[in-house]
């Protein structure tokens, strides 16, 4: 998209955080992610609806509702405060945040299968399949670990690995372990159904040359299609917490065919509650000019961007548009581990610092590879401190106290530098396109370019000398009303990444909640509020709250 585009109708989607535990910042790196973007969308005056769920389904749901003698209904309702709590506390702008365990995602579950069956694209087929006889149960993907069979990484879970991203049946795992009991599980037959996955691979490819992926993602996804696809297998066996497969006794839906689908099913929901549901074939019908974006770790990239995008279309449901993935967050160099003591939950981290601290730290690491992001707790404090601290709210700082005291806090009515302004506007344009291509570590870099242009500006004219002379008085007004209007746009640059903060420095400079096109507009001969601190250093004492998870 340009500046000059027409207004688009855009619905984004995070995966969906599992209902069995509280959210640590792993999760919070990708809705942040999200969050930037849907942000940024709007501020150009895009129409934007941003999704998301708990995913409420699966044994390990029943087994961890057991485990608190509670019922799985319960844990998912206990768990479900508990995120959007903590999403609300960092600025987390969903449009609507619903759970897979929902009237909406049963319906729906029900009419993609039942569509899929009427195409021929169900099959049953008798498998072998581990069973805990210490449990007397079917184990599920995540209750099985053991070797990956295709990169021979140890430790895995029996779906998919996350050393190499293969998927594959529990079965096929090399030393299989019951996570259960510690045992090693038995092979027993039981029939299954599976959606038709190696019949759709020219389907697939197609969607994969008209979506937007990344080269890397896409370069991994081609490798998987050049293998022989496999079959899905899209039931479980009962126990299981979960919707029942409609004509099938004690038959369920494996949780990664209904929790895709909850992505619409929360879509819905939201237009319920707006008294829209028309609406939901103009962004879900094949033909539809809507967009459609999700935002995924790289460890689920074959769900989304192999099964889920055919079993939409082969359902008469619109794709995906792109698919935009990242890779895992690291703390200190090594993966996050509660066993090992390296780990931070999003509550720790929310009692030692505001949300927009993290939200910076995460937008100058994230572009558009897949590299895992490193949280190095020291580098997070210094960049903050330099780059949000010395440079951003610096400049409104130095700028604003001259204003309040010399000037009865009412800005020049001529700039001292219209041009640097005019360079910092045509700089926009710039960043625009990173915001647009979701390469935010290079939008954070040129921002605060922007920022040490302007106190080189600042500091050149030198106003602390000037002021000793009344005769300069008129210049160092209008200085200083430049310097606040670089600030002004950096401000609205930075807003998406930024919402709390910034929110608090238009209320001080008495400007609305800003659009792009403001970036235009200078603000001269105009009052502003006395100048409080927005922005504060960070010390050792706010990272060791953070750190005591």
């Amino acid at each position: 998209m340009t500046e000059d585009s027409e207004k688009r109708s855009i619905l984004v989607s995070s995966a969906l955080p599992y209902a069995n535990a509280p959210l640590h910042l792993g999760h919070i790196l990708e809705h942040i992610q999200t969050d930037i973007w849907v942000r940024y969308q709007r501020l150009i005056g895009n129409d934007v609806v941003y999704v998301c769920a708990d995913d409420a389904h699966g044994t390990p749901i029943m087994l961890k509702a057991d485990e608190l003698n509670m019922t799985p209904e319960e844990l998912i309702a206990e768990m479900y405060e508990s995120h959007t709590s903590v999403f609300k506390k960092f600025n987390i702008s969903h449009d609507n945040y619903h759970s897979t365990h929902s009237e909406e995602n049963e319906l729906l579950s029900q009419k993609i299968f039942l569509a899929l069956q009427d195409k021929g694209l169900i099959e049953k087929k008798e498998i072998d399949q581990l069973y805990d006889t210490s449990k007397e149960m079917f184990l599920s993907d995540r209750y099985v670990k053991g070797i990956c069979p295709s990169c021979g990484a140890d430790d895995q879970y029996g779906d998919n690995c996350e050393k190499c991203s293969a998927t594959y049946n529990a079965i096929e795992l090399k030393n299989p372990v019951s996570v259960l009991s510690n045992t090693a599980p038995i092979v027993r037959k039981s029939e299954h159904l599976f959606f038709k996955l190696s019949l759709l691979k020219d389907e697939i490819s197609s969607w994969l040359d008209t979506s937007f992926v990344q080269s890397s993602v896409r370069n991994k996804l081609n490798e998987w299609l050049n293998d022989d696809l496999k079959d899905w297998d899209i039931s479980r066996d009962s126990p299981y917490f979960g919707f029942k497969i409609p004509g099938y006794e004690d038959k369920y839906f494996y949780v990664w065919l209904d929790a895709p689908i909850g992505y619409l099913a929360s879509h819905l929901n939201h237009l319920k509650k707006n008294k829209r549901e028309n609406l939901f074939h103009e962004f879900w019908d094949p033909q539809s000019n809507a967009e459609i974006y999700h935002f995924i770790g790289k460890d689920i990239m074959y769900f989304h961007a192999l099964f889920f995008p055919v079993m939409l279309s082969n359902a008469e449901f619109k794709t995906p548009n792109g698919v935009f993935v990242h890779g895992f967050l690291t703390l200190n160099g090594e993966k996050m581990s509660k066993s090992r003591g390296n780990f931070i939950s999003a509550e720790s981290y929310l009692d030692a610092l505001p949300s927009d601290y993290l939200r910076y730290y995460f937008a100058s690491k994230l572009g558009t590879g897949v590299d895992d992001i490193d949280l190095s707790v020291e580098d997070f404090k210094q960049k903050n401190n330099s780059d949000l601290v010395n440079k951003y709210i610096n400049l409104a700082s130095r700028s604003a106290n001259f204003i309040g005291k010399y000037f009865d806090g009412r800005l020049a009515k001529n700039l001292d530098s219209q041009e640097l302004v005019e360079e910092f506007k045509e700089k926009s344009s710039e960043i625009y396109d990173l915001y647009e291509k979701m390469e935010l570590s290079k939008a954070m870099k040129e921002i605060m370019l922007l920022a040490d242009k302007a106190n080189q500006y600042f500091d050149a004219k030198k106003p602390w000398v000037q002021i000793k002379d009344e005769a300069n008085l008129q210049e160092v007004h209008s200085v200083c009303t430049t310097t606040l209007n670089l600030f002004k746009i950096i401000s609205v640059l930075i807003s998406p990444v930024l919402p709390e903060f910034t929110k608090s420095v238009f209320t001080f400079m008495q400007l609305n909640d800003p659009v792009w096109s403001d970036i235009q507009i200078d603000i001269v001969d105009k009052d502003i509020n006395q100048f409080e601190s927005i922005i504060s250093r960070i010390d050792d004492n706010h990272i060791n709250t953070m750190l005591e998870s």
